[in-house]
């Protein structure tokens, strides 16, 4: 899906990552820096590092794993539940589609969903939020935003003892202290990125000239770009180009002309790319056509963001995106749907991360989404159901 600006705000997390990103290539808003991603003493062609990525990325590409989820937990409980999803912006594919998955497993296990759509602005969030209060239910999501930006509503949900889930509310799975979340649903970061970056080096046999585009306005992204640059730069040969920093609200205007200057000085040069969320490629499909680029050819681009169905959309056409590290949405929701009923039975946080996958248009079979085997039965024998 396309990147939340406002959902990963953590100076936490970025502080841990300092020392990392000093030592990689910088950015700073409006900027572009180039370089070589030399870090890494493998020798010419990075064999090992090379050998290691390909199983990774194999291992990433498959769709027939079995269920690796909880296969424990509480029976359904009993009455008629009411939860509320408070959404940063429903017009979110990632966001709408989590919700979806919430839905679909709350009609399974018997409670009842209402949504009430931020409409994608700190106002409108905190109203939805305040109105979710209101309504008293036995549990809210807080869907894609940073839980810091509500943290008056968070407070009295937390005084009312009204469990809260995030869905890539905070930077990390698992349960939250600060701001108190019962857990947070999503992939683990880390994960994203290393994978998205050991998927270049495999492609390009440890050969490739890379630009990563970033938003760096967004310490959740600029973290994540920093892991990605650290991945690359185990492979002595993969050579960085440069990284783009692209506002994500400035992208539609700003990425074609980026785009258009990169061909220009790159040229050959340029043969992929890693960007923190899909929507980049989108934006810049017109200016690589213009430059003459064949939608399946250089430069081959995959995205560490959400996979929505416009990036699987372009990666089924060939048109200018080759694969993308997506969330399972679907089966996200039916696990924050587990999650609120393991609170309710006063039980923890399953621990449940959802793995890295990449999406192709050799593996994707033509989905526009990705969505995992197994997960609905094993929740319904968890339930009861």
């Amino acid at each position: 899906m396309p990147y939340h600006p406002s959902r990963k705000q953590s100076v936490k997390a970025v502080a841990a990552l300092a020392v990392l990103t000093a030592s990689l290539t910088g950015c700073v808003r409006g900027s572009q820096m180039g370089g070589s991603a030399t870090a890494g003493s493998s020798k010419a062609g990075c064999p090992s590092t090379l050998a290691r990525a390909k199983q990774a990325v194999a291992a990433a590409e498959a769709t027939d794993t079995p269920w690796h989820g909880p296969t424990s937990g509480p029976r359904a409980v009993s009455g008629r539940k009411t939860i509320v999803y408070v959404a940063d912006t429903m017009t979110n594919p990632g966001i709408s589609g989590a919700a979806q998955g919430v839905r679909e497993a709350a009609k399974t296990i018997g409670w009842k969903i209402r949504v009430i759509d931020g409409q994608g602005s700190p106002a409108g969030v905190q109203k939805a939020f305040s109105q979710a209060i209101a309504l008293n239910p036995a549990g809210i999501v807080i869907g894609g935003f940073d839980p810091k930006t509500t943290s008056e509503q968070v407070r009295q949900a937390n005084a009312r003892n009204i469990p809260l889930i995030g869905w890539h509310a905070v930077d990390n799975p698992g349960p939250s202290k600060n701001p108190k979340l019962f857990t947070n649903v999503t992939t683990d970061v880390k994960e994203v990125a290393k994978i998205s970056a050991d998927w270049v080096i495999a492609q390009s046999n440890g050969t490739a000239g890379v630009v990563v585009f970033t938003d760096a306005s967004i310490p959740f992204a600029d973290m994540k770009a920093s892991l990605i640059k650290k991945e690359l730069g185990t492979c002595s040969d993969v050579n960085l180009l440069a990284t783009e920093n692209i506002p994500i609200p400035d992208s539609s205007s700003r990425t074609p002309t980026e785009v258009s200057s990169l061909l220009a000085r790159y040229r050959n040069k340029w043969t992929y790319s890693v960007a923190i969320n899909d929507l980049y490629f989108g934006d810049a499909a017109p200016a690589l056509r213009s430059g003459g680029k064949q939608g399946g050819g250089t430069p081959f681009n995959i995205g560490a963001g959400d996979g929505d169905s416009s990036a699987f959309q372009r990666i089924n056409d060939k048109q200018f995106q080759s694969a993308t590290v997506p969330e399972p949405l679907n089966e996200q929701g039916w696990q924050i749907i587990d999650e609120f009923n393991r609170a309710f039975s006063g039980k923890p946080a399953s621990g449940y991360v959802a793995p890295a996958h990449i999406a192709t248009a050799k593996n994707s079979g033509g989905a526009s989404t990705w969505d995992p085997k197994g997960y609905r039965e094993a929740y319904r024998k968890l339930w009861g159901k």
